[in-house]
């Protein structure tokens, strides 16, 4: 850590035992209690703190606001937390016209976030509502212009993965159609494993699954033997969240995107960030923030510039429960994901983590914030050695790893185990052997002439590998140690 590293350990170290204690506390059926009265849910007054004349309608984090300063109050947020990435870097002085260097793509799952994210972006790009409009300039400011020449909306299912999950896809279609000028792309968790599928974006393929796995399948059968392939639940959530990212990403790169846009919300960005630093991830943790992401090192853009995809959680500054008011005062429709039916959902690090964090907001709502500001504050400590052919995310330069072009928290989940028997995703299929690997691996494999192949080791290979560290019997330790000076 460098500058707030004390500060944030310290933090990290206090907020682990609190949700050590409170999951202790959950499986025993301890009630928590707190010896401090509870507190108003407002301030001094009950008056909206913004116009200070209406009565307030709403309460956020103890200031109160009403119905019409607090569609003001989002839309500046969204904003805030937006634009200041849409232009790139300018050489000369700041431009205050926003010129980005593509079309936007919006992420979305159907939930409540992605849903408010929608609604916002037709709203303050599209359809040009003066009410979300900046005051600032006149009618005729170059603020008021359009955009994005372009927006679209990508929808990632992932129904084929768990047993028993329902398909939302067209559910999702029909809320993307109420908004217009937004085109719908529909995508699937096995296009990770499909060659035609990255054949269609351009993308360079090249066969290794044939080097990890005899067998043929299809990009489904594909899927389901990788993630059968994974260790623990946990490492299983992880790996979905993952593919996930990186097929939008390389969708709002196809589709000629500079900016993909995430609907994670304040409440879901500080779970995110713990369950990610839990995993391993805290080296990435401004990546999991905003990132810049390129496919190609070596593209330009139409100005000569590096082309890159921006990555940005337009809603890092808003709550949930903000979320929730702004889907219920616009009517919004919520295709609201249930929750997966597999049994080993339960045990995962992104499960405890996010009842948790749903907990803290709902009895200190500050709390959230702080987790995210602090998460600002921390500085990764050393240098990357290059990116991750897993998740495409820095390598830390002084992690001791066996595998070299992969990151400690994807080297972790290929590797980790449990203490639990974890039950199997998909009782048809045995855990396998050798596995597939997700498509945008062959070019990265093949250029550094790895191929990756799990294997059962014999005993005699075993012995030959660790044969320098055993001890004879009656030897001890300080003797070899001696023997060797």
């Amino acid at each position: 850590m460098q500058a707030g590293g004390i500060a944030g350990r310290s933090f990290f170290t206090s907020l682990g035992h609190c949700i050590e204690t409170w999951q202790s506390c959950k499986v025993t059926g301890i009630k928590l209690t707190s010896s401090i009265s509870e507190k108003k849910r407002y301030d001094k007054t009950k008056q909206c703190v913004r116009c200070k004349v209406t009565e307030g309608n709403i309460v956020i984090r103890h200031p109160v606001y009403c119905k019409e300063c607090f569609f003001s109050l989002m839309t500046h947020k969204f904003r805030r937390s937006l634009e200041p990435h849409v232009n790139s870097k300018p050489d000369g002085p700041r431009r205050t016209a926003l010129k980005p260097a593509g079309n936007l793509l919006v992420g979305i799952s159907s939930g409540l976030g992605s849903s408010v994210l929608l609604d916002l972006v037709h709203q303050c790009y599209i359809a040009m509502d003066q009410s979300t409009m900046p005051a600032d300039g006149g009618t005729q400011h170059s603020r008021h212009e359009r955009v994005w020449k372009k927006v679209a909306t990508c929808y990632m299912e992932v129904c084929d993965a768990f047993p028993e999950v329902e398909d939302r896809t067209a559910d999702v279609e029909q809320l993307v159609e109420r908004y217009s000028e937004i085109e719908f792309i529909p995508l699937r968790l096995q296009d990770a494993f499909d060659h035609r599928w990255w054949e269609r974006i351009q993308y360079k393929v090249e066969s290794i699954n044939a080097a990890v796995d005899l067998r043929d399948e299809g990009p489904l059968q594909a899927l389901r033997i990788y993630l059968a392939s994974l260790p623990t639940a946990t490492t299983i959530s992880s790996t979905v969240k993952t593919i996930t990212r990186l097929l939008l990403q390389f969708t709002a790169w196809e589709t000629g995107s500079s900016h993909l846009v995430l609907g994670t919300s304040l409440t879901s960005l500080a779970m995110s960030l713990i369950s990610s630093i839990s995993q391993g991830a805290g080296f990435n943790i401004k990546e999991e923030m905003q990132e810049e992401w390129a496919w190609d090192s070596r593209a330009r853009d139409e100005a000569g510039r590096k082309r890159t995809v921006s990555v940005i959680r337009s809603l890092r500054d808003v709550g949930r429960k903000e979320c929730a008011m702004w889907a219920w005062w616009m009517g919004l429709r919520i295709a609201e994901q249930a929750p997966w039916p597999w049994l080993s959902s339960r045990q995962d690090i992104g499960t405890v983590t996010r009842d948790f964090i749903g907990g803290l907001e709902r009895d200190y709502p500050s709390t959230v914030s702080t987790i995210v500001r602090t998460c600002t504050k921390v500085a990764p400590k050393g240098e990357s050695s290059g990116i991750c052919i897993l998740c495409a995310r820095p390598i830390h330069t002084g992690a001791p790893s066996l595998t070299p072009f992969l990151c400690y928290a994807c080297h972790t989940t290929l590797t980790s185990k449990s203490s639990r028997s974890t039950p199997s995703l998909n009782p048809s299929i045995a855990k396998p052997s050798a596995a597939p690997l997700p498509t945008w691996l062959g070019p990265q494999l093949s250029q550094h002439d790895e191929v990756f192949r799990a294997a059962r080791m014999g005993k005699e290979r075993m012995r030959d590998v660790v044969q320098d560290f055993l001890l004879d019997n009656g030897q001890t330790y300080d003797q070899v140690q001696w023997e060797t000076r």
